[in-house]
């Protein structure tokens, strides 16, 4: 799809306007990531990756908890979203994954495997990386991932694959589906309406809806069983999380993801939409904080 800047498209993400920006910003192969590494520095590492939408701010009540915790936490903002750049590159999970291994690499993290949490589309992103990288893999945490439906014919990978058809449908009706988008993630109206203020905020800079759209035309989010298939038998010790009222990866898939993945722990979170580290940061970090610690000391013993 031919890179377009969308109206309502008002910023420019430059060096001159990041320096106003929180966080940190580094310079990788593909363009600048937005980052932000917190907590003790001796600490185990746990590294996030979002969803389609969401920048690495979505994270921040769960990065609270963890850093409480003692853990160590990496989050950054794929491309197109958030602070990082909108490239004019193809948006798949392997542009993603390189993405998180470039960053990882530049930090120095990757002396000690790291921890990984993947939510929706990051669940993607995250087996691939796992899968291409699984000695740098501790342990998965996968949370309401998306992959497990089955291929529509009017699904919008499939709908897009036309070049004219997807720029076409971005530019006209782009940033209404994105709203309706959000408005399915979260139960509750008061995060419903923080989380579309936090996404459409990052969305006036330019080029935010085209790396959407063409992340919808080259990242295929249904129909994934093969990578979850390949993940199970990574052997890497997986845990499996849930929201019981998710409208956007439902519940009734977990039945086929624990066939897949063969966790070594699941669990369903109650009065829980889509987005559970954005809902429920506690719930969500008394599952990893424990995982993480058992999966520590056996690499320790």
């Amino acid at each position: 799809m031919k890179y377009f800047v969308a109206q309502g498209e008002d910023r420019r993400l430059t060096a001159a306007s990041r320096q106003a920006l929180r966080g940190s910003f580094a310079e990788l192969s593909d363009g600048v990531t937005h980052y932000e590494l917190k907590g003790p520095e001796d600490a185990e590492v746990v590294v996030m990756a979002g969803g389609l939408t969401i920048p690495l701010f979505y994270w921040d009540a769960l990065v609270t908890e963890l850093n409480a915790r003692g853990l160590r936490t990496l989050t950054c903002s794929a491309y197109g979203r958030g602070y990082s750049d909108r490239v004019r590159a193809r948006y798949d999970e392997t542009l993603f994954a390189r993405q998180l291994a470039e960053l990882t690499e530049r930090l120095g993290l990757t002396t000690r495997p790291l921890h990984l949490v993947g939510t929706s589309m990051g669940a993607l992103v995250a087996m691939t990386y796992a899968a291409r990288y699984r000695s740098s893999v501790s342990t998965l945490t996968l949370v309401g991932p998306a992959g497990l439906a089955k291929p529509q014919p009017t699904s919008p990978h499939r709908l897009l694959r036309s070049d004219l058809l997807a720029g076409i449908v971005a530019r006209r009706r782009g940033r209404r589906i994105l709203q309706e988008h959000l408005g399915h993630n979260v139960r509750d109206p008061a995060l419903g309406a923080k989380l579309t203020d936090m996404v459409l905020d990052a969305f006036r800079f330019e080029g935010s809806l085209y790396a959407v759209f063409d992340t919808l035309q080259h990242l295929p989010l249904a129909g994934r069983d093969d990578l979850f298939r390949q993940t199970g038998a990574l052997g890497i010790p997986t845990l499996l999380l849930w929201g019981d009222e998710d409208d956007v990866t439902p519940v009734t898939h977990l039945g086929a993801a624990r066939t897949l993945l063969k966790p070594q722990r699941q669990q369903v979170i109650p009065a829980c939409g889509h987005m559970a580290p954005f809902e429920h940061p506690r719930h969500v970090a008394d599952q990893i904080v424990p995982f993480v610690a058992a999966c520590a000391e056996r690499l320790d013993s």
